[in-house]
């Protein structure tokens, strides 16, 4: 058994300096810097990058490497009144954890190198891609993360050995019609009527109903400047969901689709563009059968729960994604969280910091020395 009891306080002290400094994706500077401190103070090798923010600890030795990866942002969103960086997706608490697995392992022996990385802007989908083009995945056999679980999924003292994220897209649009007097409403190409087409087209894709998948609208911005103007012009987003890449993609062409056939029925043009896709989970059988195995060996049996099947989305799929041979799995840690993630107060048991460390530190020994 490993010892984190007596690293608590200092787990708990990492914690509390994140979560009262929330950086938002690729502005993780001051985040990137305590983490570096972190290290230093533990006498642990690190590489930063020139170009983004994160960084990539090493310990160990060895000709393979097993990774785990945590991500470092914070979302940009009102809490009471005042937008700011939150970090409400507990990446604050990821951070914790897989900090205290190091220090946890940093003076134990080890057959193979254990890689942590420290990963930017996964809320904004491109923070996975970044590092694998950075080499950070090279000669890396096993990968694995880590991410608290609202309440209605895992309980305080619940750790699942997998989370099936579902897939997501996010289209941002414009329309450029023509602005027209209230009274003169042939004068112009009203935009709010475009944008009342595409909701109706988003409620009418239908695709086979065993199927998990949905797409709706989430941003409309439509204004005249005036209560007697009809807005010709007009942004918004779409948000596209499904528990299957292929879905996601099917979705994705019937919306693509819709839209061409809407600016043609009004007459009217319609831009669009994919912001950001995020892959569905990729699990592997192999990965996940050990993160079983260390879950009952950190906690007892009585922790160990089912796989979590999730519509969220994480980009941590890119790297099985971009890496097929890769085995892969995120670990759910159970924690009394609520609301929900992404609520502007979100809030968890922070007893929850210390089963992840357990098992994270667990699963990479045990992974480092099969």
């Amino acid at each position: 058994m490993l010892a984190v009891d007596s690293t608590e306080q200092m787990i708990f002290d990492w914690f509390q300096y994140f979560h009262a400094n929330p950086e938002i994706s690729w502005k993780e500077v001051n985040t990137t810097a305590k983490i570096a401190e972190i290290l230093d103070e533990m006498g642990v090798n690190y590489k930063r990058f020139d170009d983004v923010t994160g960084l990539v600890a090493e310990i160990g030795q060895g000709d393979e490497t097993v990774a785990v990866r945590a991500d470092i942002d914070a979302l940009w969103q009102e809490v009471d009144g005042v937008m700011q960086a939150n970090h409400s997706c507990g990446h604050d608490a990821n951070i914790s954890i897989v900090l205290g697995a190091l220090y946890a392992l940093k003076n134990e022996s080890l057959k193979k190198k254990i890689r942590f990385i420290f990963q930017p802007a996964e809320e904004t989908g491109g923070g996975a891609l970044a590092m694998i083009e950075r080499g950070v995945i090279e000669d890396v056999t096993h990968l694995f993360g880590v991410h608290l679980r609202p309440m209605e999924e895992l309980p305080l003292g619940k750790v699942a050995p997998a989370i099936y994220h579902g897939a997501a897209a996010f289209l941002s649009g414009t329309i450029t019609g023509i602005d027209a007097h209230g009274a003169r409403p042939h004068q112009g190409k009203n935009a709010i009527d475009v944008i009342v087409a595409i909701q109706h087209m988003l409620k009418n894709i239908h695709i086979d109903p065993f199927e998990v998948y949905s797409a709706k609208l989430t941003k409309i911005v439509a204004d005249g400047g005036s209560v007697n103007i009809i807005p010709g012009n007009a942004s918004f987003s779409i948000d596209v969901r499904a528990q299957k890449n292929e879905v996601l993609t099917k979705v994705q062409n019937y919306v693509e689709k819709g839209l061409k056939q809407i600016a043609e029925m009004f007459d009217i043009d319609v831009a669009s563009d994919w912001l950001d896709v995020t892959p569905g989970a990729e699990v592997s059988k192999e990965a996940a059968a050990l993160a079983e195995r260390s879950i009952i060996e950190a906690l007892g049996q009585q922790s160990l729960a089912e796989a979590v099947v999730t519509p969220g989305s994480d980009d941590f799929h890119f790297y099985t994604i971009k890496n097929p041979q890769l085995k892969a799995t995120m670990i759910g840690v159970g924690a009394n969280l609520g609301p929900g993630l992404h609520h502007p107060k979100m809030s968890f048991d922070e007893k929850a910091l210390i089963d992840g460390v357990k098992v994270i530190a667990t699963t990479l020994k045990n992974c480092a020395n099969e």
